[in-house]
């Protein structure tokens, strides 16, 4: 499988032993904690979407794949990807892949909109993202 747009960022993360559940692999929610790590981690690195700010992004949309059971101890990596940009919008996707193996575990997706923090409505795309976006 393969996921559209440009890769904008990787970042590897342990999965914790408290991440397990009581079937013995990582809960579904941990893949959707890896995948927002890593656009945070991402947007920080551009300087953009900080706490203080007064604007930053807002999830509006969201899904994960899950093809594979992760389990402890593990260590993955999250590929992040940029794809289309519209006037407030970006579509972003990830994968979460095994750092030894190379194991494909499950694919995201994520609506990010722009979002002016003040006055409560979204606003143009930072063009630092927009750059950053597939054609």
């Amino acid at each position: 499988m393969s996921v559209p747009g440009n890769l904008v960022s990787t970042l590897s993360m342990p999965l914790r032993w408290g991440d397990m559940d009581a079937y013995g692999h990582a809960n579904n929610t941990v893949y959707f904690r890896f995948f927002e790590e890593a656009r945070i981690t991402w947007l920080a690195s551009l300087e953009l979407g900080a706490e203080n700010d007064p604007d930053g992004p807002v999830i509006i949309k969201t899904s994960a794949t899950f093809l594979k059971e992760l389990a402890h101890p593990a260590t993955v990596e999250v590929r992040t990807y940029a794809d289309k940009a519209g006037n407030t919008s970006l579509d972003t996707y990830h994968t979460l892949t095994d750092t030894e193996t190379g194991t494909l575990y499950a694919e995201g997706y994520a609506k990010i909109v722009w979002f002016d923090r003040t006055k409560r409505t979204s606003m143009v795309l930072p063009d630092k993202l927009r750059a950053l976006a597939a054609s």
